[in-house]
């Protein structure tokens, strides 16, 4: 709901949402590609995929008000596509394990988000509950329980970490400087490249979709204990990257 609320209040015009979509779209590509690349054999390359907003946008609050706005704003609406993506990713490649529950609760929060009146209002309030209660919780009860740090050398886990963060990060990065080159598609006039670059780190944090599309896809609690560290490994460590940029060229 937060994200819907977020995005709607920024949002000035409809257009403004297809370049984060193709970055989106790249973001989700080139991390897959990455991941096949180890040959693991495995259907986690989906895992490689989604990006967590709640992690992604917890860490950019540490931040505080010396963070451009439009930073905050990119990251938000290009995670929503992401969302929307892996659904389809789902539908198209996993409709035989299907269970879309919490990316359809994802997307419908946002929804109701977006279309709520008296936005700024309800974000004052909001916005610390999903920041400092919200997803420290589901971060905990989700991941930080099960994990099982003898998995960490595991291909499957290497290749998760290396796709999410090194993907994510050139996926984005890479569609924003080739669109915005050739076409005739504009970041915001207060959004740099390398704030965009900045959202590419941020992105490779991964653990609400993925951890759902490791559920329906992974055939072996081996497997599936691997793409939890992968996934713990990757989000530190893009969330620290990030953190780190985006606070040195703020």
């Amino acid at each position: 709901m937060m994200i819907g609320l977020e995005i709607r209040n920024g949002l000035s015009q409809p257009k403004a949402v297809i370049l984060p979509m193709l970055c989106a779209l790249s973001g989700m590509v080139f991390p897959a590609l990455i991941f096949n690349l180890f040959g693991t054999h495995s259907s986690a390359w989906a895992v490689a995929m989604p990006t967590d907003v709640a992690l992604a946008v917890g860490v950019l609050s540490l931040l505080g008000k010396r963070i451009n706005p439009a930073i905050r704003l990119f990251l938000l609406t290009l995670a929503v596509a992401d969302d929307f993506f892996s659904l389809v990713v789902i539908g198209i490649f996993f409709h035989n394990h299907l269970n879309l529950t919490s990316s359809v609760n994802t997307l419908g929060a946002a929804l109701i988000g977006f279309i709520l009146p008296y936005r700024k209002f309800i974000i004052k309030f909001l916005l610390p509950a999903a920041t400092f209660v919200a997803i420290p919780l589901y971060v905990a009860i989700n991941l930080l329980t099960h994990l099982d740090f003898s998995s960490a050398g595991g291909r499957i886990s290497i290749a998760l970490i290396v796709a999410r963060v090194v993907g994510k990060f050139f996926g984005i990065t890479a569609a924003a400087w080739f669109f915005t080159r050739f076409t005739r598609l504009k970041l915001p006039k207060d959004l740099s490249l390398k704030e965009v670059a900045g959202v590419g780190l941020l992105a490779g944090m991964g653990l609400t979709v993925s951890l759902v599309l490791a559920k329906i896809t992974l055939a072996t609690t081996q497997e599936l204990g691997e793409v939890r560290i992968g996934l713990f490994m990757a989000a530190v460590i893009s969330g620290l990257l990030g953190l780190l940029w985006l606070n040195f060229i703020a």
